[in-house]
């Protein structure tokens, strides 16, 4: 059993934050226990709503697949509150995990995909249009409670409307976006930042293929299984990953990490489909030194919170 109180201060204690379906982690999250160990720092999976954790007995908290809070959220967000010296901070967890921070990037010059939200009890009829829509809940992961919609099918603009509502009566917030068909043929870029002496850095990126091929039917587990290649980011998407970004409240200089999610609008031209700081897959077996970027931007973290 894991001893998950304070021994002495010797090595360094990091926890790497899981939920009870992955209580040992995922395979790529464990790439950096041992880029770890060779810095002298100690790092374990611990389960976050596991009430034996003594969270303060770690000289660090990082959170990493906590992935079954989506339906209790406001628990999950109470709980990153408590948690002395977490990562990324909780205020970033509180703000992240709800989409609505979409609105904010938007109005502050990123370019995103346009979003309408369906607060619970409110009416919503679909567009007139006949293009395909995206319905998913503001507070979702893993593609869980989210189906793709084309409009010119009777039946699909029917099925769009009762995905609202259940949604609406579960008391959830609706998220309604335009598909964007090159998802279909580029897909959707992820770009990884990872703590650095100068504040977060360029890792890598990946490639992401297309994941919704219709209405939510449900889904097994806590995620749809992904297409994942590696890619290499081109100018603009690092520009506007940047600008996204420097948009943060608070800056992006307390984070340790950060995931920059990127589609081609129908320009052509990277549009943010998600800013993700609080849970994302970071993708580590897909780089070339990738563990040992975010085994060295832990250790810099620990430097600063010590």
């Amino acid at each position: 059993m894991t001893d998950h109180h304070q021994s002495t201060r010797g090595e360094p204690r990091v926890a790497l934050v899981t939920c009870t379906e992955f209580t040992d982690l995922e395979a790529d999250d464990r790439l950096v226990i041992a880029p770890l160990a060779e810095r002298g720092i100690t790092a374990e999976p611990a389960v976050w709503d596991d009430p034996a954790v003594d969270w303060a007995g770690y000289d660090l908290v990082v959170l990493r697949s906590p992935w079954d809070y989506m339906s209790r959220h406001a628990e999950f967000v109470a709980w990153a509150a408590g948690v002395p010296r977490l990562a990324n901070p909780a205020e970033v967890v509180r703000w992240n995990t709800d989409k609505r921070y979409l609105d904010e990037l938007s109005a502050a010059g990123v370019p995103t995909v346009p979003t309408g939200w369906v607060l619970p009890g409110e009416d919503w009829q679909p567009p007139a249009d006949d293009g395909e829509y995206v319905i998913k809940p503001s507070v979702s992961a893993g593609s869980q409670d989210t189906g793709r919609y084309d409009l010119a099918d009777p039946e699909h603009r029917e099925l769009a409307v009762a995905h609202v509502r259940r949604l609406g009566a579960a008391g959830r917030i609706t998220m309604i976006q335009p598909y964007l068909s090159a998802v279909d043929t580029v897909g959707e870029t992820a770009l990884l930042y990872f703590a650095g002496p100068q504040g977060l850095a360029f890792s890598h990126a990946i490639r992401k293929g297309p994941m919704l091929t219709g209405p939510d039917l449900g889904t097994e587990g806590l995620y749809k299984a992904e297409e994942i290649d590696p890619r290499t980011a081109t100018g603009d998407q690092l520009a506007v990953a940047e600008q996204t970004l420097a948009a943060l409240p608070g800056g992006s200089d307390r984070l340790l990490y950060a995931r920059v999610d990127l589609i081609p609008g129908p320009e052509g031209d990277p549009v943010l489909v998600e800013l993700e700081l609080t849970e994302p897959s970071l993708f580590l077996g897909y780089a070339e030194g990738a563990p040992d970027r975010l085994a060295e931007a832990i250790r810099l973290h620990l430097t600063r919170t010590a």
